[in-house]
């Protein structure tokens, strides 16, 4: 690439040669998420891999996007930006699973104002870290520098990602009846979704955040930080166990919106709020922003991150697969005949 260079092109705010640069000190974090399935490396015009269909008679892909959202304001404020790349993964992959596939390979798209190599190759160690965690290979990606556009020292990050599951090993709401437990997954804090409510309750352009809290038992800036759970292992783990009918991903909506999206029609959730272990977090949105109990369970995690429904009984087969894989699951609720939603009572 050394004869790859346009003055003219950097003058408008373009710099090519740093874009080399970028894809050279990522490469490392690329090359942990390899699996023996990759056929090409980082570098060339498309990512590929080939397919073992061992014990699959009817191939399903599954696919799934996302971005970070506005939780990357709080990374340009802390100027951290090494763990956005697993919100990033996850959003993505935590929706696949849902279905009970196994993601394969995931892309990056990072858009920013100016390419400074160095920030670039930590925001992609953290897409790694969550391609590592969640089994799937970092196939490619792109970074596109948008002088004009974004300011030079913003960002914004999506990824892509697919997987793949026996069409006969799909999830889906129709697997679930009357009587089922509905097992909570814990999540790890805020996630990735709820975001600009949250920089509004918090002020967060305004205030200092790396001020510890005795009540988050970390700065706040710390909390609204730490990064989406990855919850692909534990939940392909639980589906393996057997009985496990259908699974929703609490994303942005919260219960209401997200739980719903995992019932047939005629099954209602029945969840005692009494049960839920909310997070310190939440408690401190809710009482700093003054936020009614409904508009929290409608717009975030509340501190699960997950949930599965699931034969009642194999439900301690279940949350002892769970466990194994570090997730300390637990029975939040039922499903009960009634209309399609969610009673938190």
């Amino acid at each position: 690439m050394q004869n790859s260079f346009s003055e003219s092109y950097r003058a408008a705010g373009v710099d090519v040669t740093a874009g080399y640069k970028a894809v050279e000190l990522m490469k490392k974090h690329v090359a942990r998420t390899r699996t023996p399935l990759v056929l090409d490396s980082i570098g060339g015009f498309g990512g590929m891999l080939g397919l073992d269909l061992a014990g699959i008679t009817e191939p399903v892909l599954v696919s799934g996007t996302d971005g970070v959202g506005t939780k990357l304001k709080i990374a340009f404020l802390m100027d951290k930006h090494d763990t956005v790349g697993i919100d990033c993964v996850a959003m993505c992959v935590n929706d696949i699973v849902c279905c009970g596939a196994k993601p394969l390979l995931f892309l990056d798209y990072i858009a920013l104002g100016k390419n400074v190599p160095e920030r670039v190759a930590e925001i992609v160690s953290g897409v790694a870290e969550g391609c590592v965690q969640s089994g799937c290979a970092l196939v490619g990606g792109e970074t596109a520098e948008m002088p004009g556009f974004y300011s030079e020292d913003e960002y914004d990050l999506a990824g892509f990602s697919v997987g793949i599951v026996d069409k006969k090993k799909v999830l889906a709401p129709e697997n679930c009846k009357a009587g089922d437990v509905i097992i909570a997954l814990p999540s790890s804090g805020v996630h990735s979704n709820g975001f600009s409510l949250v920089r509004k309750v918090f002020d967060v352009e305004n205030k200092d955040l790396g001020l510890y809290s005795d009540e988050l038992g970390m700065t706040l800036g710390e909390a609204l930080l730490t990064p989406t759970k990855l919850y692909v292992k534990p939940a392909l783990a639980a589906i393996e166990a057997g009985g496990v009918h259908s699974i929703a991903h609490i994303t942005g909506g919260g219960f209401y919106e997200n739980i719903p999206r995992a019932l047939p029609n005629g099954l209602c959730a029945k969840i005692a709020k009494s049960d839920v272990k909310i997070l310190p977090v939440f408690n401190m949105l809710q009482k700093t922003g003054n936020i009614p109990e409904r508009d929290m369970f409608n717009t975030f995690n509340m501190g699960v991150g997950m949930m599965m429904t699931a034969d009642k009984t194999k439900a301690d087969g279940i949350i002892a697969a769970l466990k194994s894989c570090g997730c300390d699951a637990y029975i939040i609720g039922e499903l009960v005949e009634g209309e399609k939603g969610v009673e938190l009572w």
